[in-house]
């Protein structure tokens, strides 16, 4: 079914659209469903049709944080998280017995919710919340669509992916990773990208980040380790710093409990190289702009991220959080890495020498960074909020 058709049957709804969108707990999970709902929005409004949302996530998670600031009506329901373990003894422990008890709850609860709010459509962007809603969306017979950030199947859309009417993935290499029975409903969207993110404008980070002592005859490098930061990627960049200032500009965003010790360490960096540093806690409206001046970029490599970088064709080194969900960022950046859009540094490979190793290439060739640059371009998918979208209200009309 074309863009076309379904506007063409939606015209004829005669009445507001209504979407439930379940997952959160993460940034991973919570932005591309806000991403999605605004799309969505966007669409609709195009055509003269409202749109009615609810988001449905747990009180303390940061859906509803975001839910709140975007004036989104908001419910809970009742959860029980699965703590992982690589000894199967310890998946029977307290915390997981006393969560598996407010499943039933929480089922009922969902049922009741889906029941009274009549979606046209829900979505399930993952996270341990998702799943009575969405196993109330089957129950209630409305359409299910699911959404998996990563390379591989999140917990929660395993869990779901047999009672999706469709399942959305973020890369074709998602598809042989699937269940044989569920892959003729599954569809390659890409993951939401937010859409300032590529709008951004390099002359406006000069000006809003104050960057006067930046030389721009060098390539830019920015490094992020998140909006919290990391220690582990702080402490490997300060190691090689010195030699990547001859060779680079540096933006790098070290995280609000790392950036005294990061300005001290500035200080002590030759005169000659010093204004070519900048180190902030934070980057926050300017970060598109930031991208946009960046030739190069250092960071984690959650779904968000690798979908950002990709959208903007940025040559990056990836440095995955070793501690992430089923291990999903060290899938992500080899999956990066593989397809030549990416270098990925993982477990022992993860020290200033193996840092300098992986960047210095990049840096010292114009072209390898296109290259690099292309094969992003290649894998990224700029429209995937709009594929998204189309999704969504394909099986809903």
């Amino acid at each position: 079914m074309t863009s076309a058709d379904i506007d063409r049957r939606l015209a004829a709804l005669g009445r507001p659209f209504r979407l439930i969108v379940t997952g959160g707990g993460t940034g991973g999970h919570t932005y591309p469903a806000l991403t999605a709902i605004r799309t969505t929005s966007a669409r609709l409004d195009r055509l003269g049709i409202g749109l009615e949302v609810l988001w449905v996530g747990t009180a303390t998670g940061l859906e509803a944080r975001v839910a709140e600031r975007e004036a989104i009506p908001f419910k809970t329901v009742a959860t029980g998280k699965i703590r992982r373990s690589g000894n199967p003894l310890k998946l029977a422990s307290p915390a997981n017995i006393k969560d598996m008890g407010r499943v039933p709850l929480g089922a009922v609860q969902a049922r009741t919710v889906v029941s009274e709010f009549e979606p046209d459509v829900v979505l399930s962007t993952g996270g341990y919340v998702a799943v009575p809603i969405g196993l109330a969306a089957r129950f209630c017979r409305r359409p299910l669509v699911i959404h998996e950030q990563t390379v591989r199947l999140g917990l929660a859309n395993r869990a779901l992916a047999r009672a999706a009417t469709r399942i959305a993935v973020s890369s074709e290499s998602t598809l042989p990773l699937l269940p044989e029975s569920v892959r003729s409903s599954a569809v390659v969207t890409g993951n939401p990208v937010r859409p300032e993110v590529l709008t951004g404008e390099p002359e406006k980070a000069i000006s809003a980040l104050s960057l006067t002592g930046f030389d721009r005859t060098l390539s830019t490098v920015y490094i992020t380790g998140g909006a919290q930061g990391s220690v582990q990627i702080n402490t490997v960049v300060r190691a090689i710093l010195p030699w990547l200032l001859t060779h680079a500009n540096v933006i790098h965003q070290c995280g609000a409990t790392s950036i005294e010790e990061s300005r001290r360490h500035a200080a002590q960096l030759p005169d000659d190289v010093r204004p070519r540093y900048l180190v902030t806690d934070f980057v926050g409206p300017e970060l598109p702009d930031v991208l946009a001046l960046a030739d190069v970029v250092i960071s984690r490599s959650g779904a968000g991220t690798i979908a950002e970088l990709t959208a903007l064709g940025k040559p990056c080194v990836l440095i995955p959080l070793a501690t992430s969900a089923g291990n999903e960022q060290e899938h992500n950046a080899l999956h990066l890495q593989r397809a030549g859009a990416a270098v990925a540094l993982v477990k022992e490979a993860v020290t200033a020498e193996g840092l300098r190793a992986a960047v210095s290439p990049i840096l010292s060739s114009p072209k390898s960074r296109e290259q690099m640059a292309e094969r992003a371009r290649s894998v990224g998918r700029p429209d995937a909020a709009e594929r998204l979208t189309d999704v969504l209200l394909s099986v809903a009309v």
